[in-house]
């Protein structure tokens, strides 16, 4: 997927983001998310900090010397690592990833205005720093994977995209997935392109993505059949 393509994802996704958040009652912010015990504000903070973390990646030193690289796929691996499901009941946690980390960033900002301004300036930051960055730039993920930066910026679309499901629902509001990042996140549940018009199983883009995402509830029928369609499941952090 060229990186042109997973930039300009990301900046239409942030920005549909932002807009949607901007204009929020502070009284909004507070309503709980399906990812409990975090709220709206949280998960929000949660998907910053996580874009926040390219430019630390990008100041460090790439890696000398590196052995097969992981993919984005790779990096969502059904392991013990962070999910949760809009039914408000499942949560598992990666031994190195606090539930309280969110809280604890959301607390740095005197409200949600402020964290969606940071939000604001981190997006923009983030895809001006990557245009100027060549396609062979390695970086080193927190759990220590090394990775193509393009790889990297996929699963940030994809952290955008999915969590901003999760403040929707927050909200109460219908989720708003740009078509580029829903594009994209197609792309990498099943490994291609969509066709134009093209439905998989029935379900539209935003559809496949929500329950792809465990964002909507899926029949055991429905599992299996999205096996046999080449769906891969993501385990979001």
């Amino acid at each position: 997927m060229g990186g042109d393509v997973v930039l300009g994802a990301l900046r239409a996704e942030s920005e549909r983001l932002y807009e949607q958040v901007s204009g929020l009652p502070e009284a909004e912010w507070e309503r709980p998310s399906p990812c409990p015990p975090w709220s709206v504000r949280e998960v929000f903070a949660h998907l910053t900090a996580g874009l926040e973390r390219v430019g630390a990646m990008l100041d460090a030193a790439p890696p000398v010397a590196v052995g097969e690289l992981s993919t984005a796929v790779d990096h969502y691996a059904q392991d013990v690592r962070f999910t949760c499901t809009p039914d408000g009941r499942s949560v598992e946690l990666a031994a190195d990833v606090g539930i309280d980390a969110p809280q604890r960033y959301a607390a740095g900002f005197g409200d949600g205005r402020a964290l969606a301004e940071h939000f604001d300036g981190v997006w923009r930051a983030v895809v001006e720093r990557c245009a100027g960055e060549p396609a062979s730039r390695v970086v080193v993920t927190r759990p220590g994977e090394a990775m193509l930066l393009g790889e990297f910026l996929l699963t940030r679309v994809v952290e955008v995209c999915v969590h901003g499901f999760d403040v929707a629902w927050g909200l109460g509001h219908a989720p708003w997935p740009s078509g580029e990042a829903a594009a994209v996140v197609c792309r990498l549940l099943l490994g291609r392109e969509l066709l134009p018009g093209e439905l998989v199983l029935g379900w539209d883009r935003t559809t496949l993505l929500r329950k792809a995402t465990g964002r909507l509830p899926m029949t055991a029928v429905e599992r299996v059949a999205a096996r046999r369609a080449g769906v891969r499941w993501l385990t979001l952090r």
